[in-house]
């Protein structure tokens, strides 16, 4: 493994316990340029995760807590009228950064989620008649609660599509629970140190970039894209009362590249079938858009997903 992820890895580590899942997810979505959603229960480590990473990376880092009566300017900004110059002046807002967390992402309105999408896709932001450019690296990490659903607006399919990956993250094992529950009761967290530059960061991107990936595999990435569209044509005629859309081609394009950057991060320079499958839920499941009949059998993506993967042949 290249040294500079080592040192990210362990200066994370002092502060988060497990969830190497969501810090590789993390990871990649800085070395592909891609957004991730996480869902998972409060209290495991997501924000102090991306907060650690941004520390360890040299970067910026705002945090934004989504709520019903967030409105478009407390994300992007606004204009503020200055009467000591009789002049309007811009205000920017939390979006002007590198890191950006977005807290519990489906608590806010359509209008405030689309004005973040539309930052993440175009990468600047309208504010009055001008635009701005946002400072590249740019991350947003989503999060989803799972279990109040009151009050929470879902995220439409097509602003989902918007993230590379839809990381779920679970309870720590027993082990680790022991370790956090020592380490925050006896106030042991270490210190982050910076170990790394946003020219680092430039120079892992190329090298992840520039991992081999076998035409064999780029095909085995469409066949199990094709596979969520048209399951009958792998053999998978049960599945197709329970899918209404399959996944699109952003699908393809961020498994091939997400694929790339797990292969860089375990230290290979070519990309296996391996990496495909353990990456396929984390890139598939938030695209899948499941019928009334799934959801009254209780079909989830992620099984829809597994029995893809058995039925596609193996490169």
């Amino acid at each position: 493994m290249n040294q500079t992820i080592q040192n990210i890895k362990s200066e994370v580590s002092k502060v988060v316990v497990g969830q190497d899942k969501m810090v590789e997810g993390l990871l990649a979505g800085l070395l592909c340029g891609g957004h991730i959603l996480l869902e998972g229960v409060p209290g495991l480590a997501k924000t102090t995760t991306v907060n650690a990473l941004a520390k360890a990376l040299g970067l910026d880092f705002k945090r934004v807590q989504f709520t019903p009566d967030l409105l478009p300017s407390d994300i992007i900004g606004t204009e503020i009228y200055d009467p000591a110059n009789n002049e309007f002046k811009i205000k920017r807002g939390p979006v002007f950064t590198n890191l950006l967390l977005a807290d519990e992402i489906n608590r806010a309105p359509a209008k405030v989620q689309s004005a973040l999408l539309e930052v993440m896709q175009e990468k600047q932001v309208t504010i009055g008649d001008e635009s701005f450019k946002i400072d590249l690296p740019f991350l947003v990490m989503a999060t989803q609660n799972p279990v109040e659903q009151e009050g929470a607006y879902e995220l439409p399919e097509a602003q989902l599509d918007r993230f590379m990956m839809k990381v779920v993250v679970g309870y720590n094992t027993k082990e680790e629970e022991l370790e956090i529950a020592r380490r925050v009761a006896n106030n042991s967290f270490g210190d982050i140190e910076q170990v790394a530059s946003k020219e680092d960061l430039e120079v892992l991107k190329k090298e992840a970039m520039s991992v081999h990936i076998d035409p064999q595999v780029e095909n085995y990435i469409i066949e199990l894209v094709s596979a969520t569209r048209d399951p009958k044509a792998y053999g998978l005629e049960k599945l197709e009362p329970y899918i209404e859309f399959g996944a699109s081609p952003r699908a393809s394009i961020d498994m091939y590249k997400a694929s790339r950057a797990i292969a860089y991060l375990k230290g290979q320079d070519f990309v296996s079938p391996i990496e495909i499958a353990y990456i396929a839920k984390e890139v598939l499941r938030h695209r899948i858009i499941l019928s009334y009949e799934a959801q009254a059998e209780d079909i989830t993506q992620d099984m829809i997903v597994e029995q893809i993967l058995q039925a596609v042949p193996i490169p």
